[in-house]
This record gives structure tokens, C-alpha cells and sequence, in this order.
């Protein structure tokens, strides 16, 4: 069985557990106070130079989301995101548990538009009762269904934050991957077009672990204490440092999200070439085609994927690719995929042939 399952199913790349190892025997102060996780702070700073950010360190994604939207927003203060965003559908309410509400509004291609963020605060704008207070602008990139915003996009996002006074935060879990798709930004970019955004290294190469860099100078004082409130400071953190360490210092990071687009193109292309149904289009690691009953029987006994979505009697699944993904593990894939689609053709014939002959048979 091929492995697409997920971006995180496998250890690390080389250069973090060779520092890994190199660190073993080493006495380290606890709390992110060490070297390692100072120097991948210096590393991560010199990627965005324009924009001095405080960059904290925490070990899941769940737990930098929550750590930061607790930092940010007063009690009666809600999020805005899109209906697909992860915080939304994937974290068990984790946002709400903390206190703040998320306000949902419809996707487009998985993202979220300037023109969904205005006409939300205009229509609450011209309310009178008591709802929550709109704060904090959430999205993911890549987001949830492999999509990357653009340039246009994001400054069209700040444009709209900056104009109504609200917070905008960018989930980079997936980071790697959007800056790898061909998109015209770098870091040094998105830096300058929020408050706060996230570098995942969990799902691109590392064991785990998420930075956090906050580029708004009046978020930046007793973010720590939230971080410690939340339970996201790791007393083992040069573990999460040393990895950002061997991720950045030589751009690994960049080459391990290149491989997982790279592995991800090739299987979206005989995907389309075979003809099967697209959810969605993406140009990052996260591949989700529709399948029917019988392509969905052959495929699951031979390849490791997730069910993401039921579409009438279809099933849209997720392929993930990463930095680990072997292009023989590919060639497997397209395999199955080509006798899975053999064996749908096979089973329409013999049912249009089944009915033909009752059509005839009738007939008599």
C-alpha cells in the first residue's frame, strides 16, 4: 500500500536528526531560553528583514492558533474566517473552547475575499443588538484545499484590515508549499501584510513544530504569558528551534515544499489525463479527486488516503504528497489509478450492455 494519506506520516529530513543527534548529550536551558532556539529566530528574521518580528516557538498547530487569537482578541472580540478554514471545521471547537467566537462566511475556492470581509462588517455594522465584535482576520495559505492566495489577494486583505481596524493572521502551516506553488511573494512580503502569520514545519520535514512571528509592534509585549496560559511552551523547546535550525539554515524548507508540489503536479496530471472528476484544482501538495463506488473499492485496498467528503453516491479524497514521497510511490499510484478507472469503464459497459438487452428483451 502507497502512503498520500497525510504531509506529517513520516519522521524528518537529515539535517534536523543530525542536529537532533548532535544535541542529545547537551544541556540546553528550558522554555525557548536556549541557543538553538535563538538562532532560529536570527535565521527566520533574515528571511523577512524588512519587518522586525517577535518569533516564538510552539510544537502544533492547534496550539499556535489558539495561543495567538488568545493574545490578540478581548473576551467579547470574534474571528472572521471562511467556512473551510481550519480553525473553523478541524480543531474540535478548539477557538470557541478558548472564548472567541468564529464567524464563518462562504468560501471562495477555499479562501477568503476582501469583498466577504466587507460585507460582513457592513451588514453587522448596520445592526443593532448585541453580537460579537468582529477583530481578528484568519486565513490559512495553503489553505485547506490546496489553494494559494495571490498577490492581488492578500493585499486586497490588508487593504480591507487596515480600512476597518481589524487584526489579520495568516496559518502558515502549509506555508512551504504556497511559496513553492509560483506565487510572485516571499516571506519578506506576506510579512509586511499582517499582524501575525505562522511557519508550519510539522507537515514540511520536521517532527513538529510551528513558529510564530509577530510583525504588529503593540502585539509583541506578553505574548509568552499566552503562549505559557495555552500550554504551548514546550520545556524541551531547543528541540523545536534546532529543527527550524536545520530547516532554514541551508533552504531546505523551500526544497522539501518544492518535492511535495513536484510529486503532487505529476499525480493531478494523470488524475486529469485519465479523466476522473477534480474537487478542486491546486498547485501545492493536496490533490482531491471524486470517485465512484467502484474506483473508491479498488483504489482504498491498495493506496493509504483520507475520505474528505461524500458527493452523492461519490467520494472525494484527499491525496497528500511530501517532502518524503518517493517518485516510485507515484508511479504506484498512477498505476492503481489507471486500472481503477479500467475497471469503472468495464462495469458501465457490462451495465449498458445488461440494459440494452432488457430494453430488448421488453420489446418482444
Amino acid at each position: 500500500m502507497v502512503f498520500f494519506r497525510n504531509d506529517y506520516g513520516q519522521g524528518c529530513i537529515e539535517p534536523v536528526m543530525k542536529l537532533l543527534i548532535e544535541s542529545n548529550d547537551q544541556s540546553n536551558p528550558g522554555y525557548g531560553e536556549d541557543n538553538y532556539s535563538k538562532k532560529a529566530a536570527e535565521i527566520l528574521q533574515s528571511k523577512f528583514p524588512d519587518t522586525p518580528a517577535d518569533i516564538q516557538f510552539v510544537v502544533s498547530g492547534t496550539l499556535t492558533n489558539i495561543s495567538v487569537i488568545r493574545h490578540l482578541l478581548k473576551h467579547y472580540q470574534a474571528v472572521i474566517s471562511c467556512d473551510t478554514a481550519h480553525i473553523y471545521i478541524h480543531e474540535a471547537g478548539a477557538i470557541e473552547a478558548a472564548g472567541h467566537k468564529i464567524i464563518p462566511v462562504p468560501h471562495a475556492n477555499g479562501k477568503l475575499t476582501a469583498a466577504a470581509v466587507e460585507r460582513l462588517i457592513q451588514d453587522i455594522e448596520n445592526r443593532i443588538s448585541f453580537l460579537l465584535v468582529p477583530k481578528l482576520v484568519y486565513i490559512s495559505n495553503t489553505t485547506e484545499m490546496g489553494t494559494v492566495y495571490t498577490r492581488k489577494e492578500l493585499e486586497e486583505l490588508h487593504a480591507v484590515c487596515q480600512k476597518y481596524n481589524l487584526y489579520m493572521f495568516i496559518d502558515g502551516a502549509r506555508m512551504g508549499t504556497a511559496l513553492m506553488s509560483g506565487v510572485d511573494y516571499t516571506l519578506n512580503d506576506l510579512a509586511k501584510w499582517c499582524d501575525v502569520f505562522t511557519i508550519g514545519a510539522t507537515k514540511n520535514g520536521a517532527l513538529f513544530g510551528e513558529a510564530v512571528c509577530i510583525t504588529n509592534p503593540e502585539l509583541k509585549n506578553y505574548f509568552r504569558f499566552s503562549q505559557k496560559q495555552s500550554g504551548a511552551i514546550l520545556a524541551k523547546g531547543w528541540l523545536i528551534g534546532l529543527q527550524f535550525i536545520g530547516l532554514f539554515e541551508n533552504d531546505d524548507f523551500y526544497r522539501c515544499a518544492k518535492h511535495a508540489n513536484d510529486m503532487a503536479r505529476e499525480i493531478q496530471n494523470e488524475i486529469i489525463k485519465l479523466g476522473y472528476p477534480l474537487y478542486m484544482k491546486s498547485n501545492t501538495n493536496l490533490t482531491f479527486v471524486v470517485l465512484n463506488e467502484i474506483q473508491y473499492q479498488y483504489l482504498k485496498e491498495r493506496v493509504d488516503f483520507e475520505i474528505w467528503s461524500r458527493w452523492d453516491n461519490d467520494y472525494i479524497i484527499r491525496l497528500v504528497s511530501s517532502w518524503h514521497t518517493k517518485p516510485d510511490e507515484v508511479e504506484y499510484l498512477k498505476v492503481y489509478l489507471q486500472e481503477a478507472m479500467a475497471k469503472s469503464i468495464q462495469a458501465q459497459t457490462i451495465q449498458e450492455e445488461v440494459e440494452e438487452i432488457t430494453t430488448a428483451v421488453t420489446k418482444i
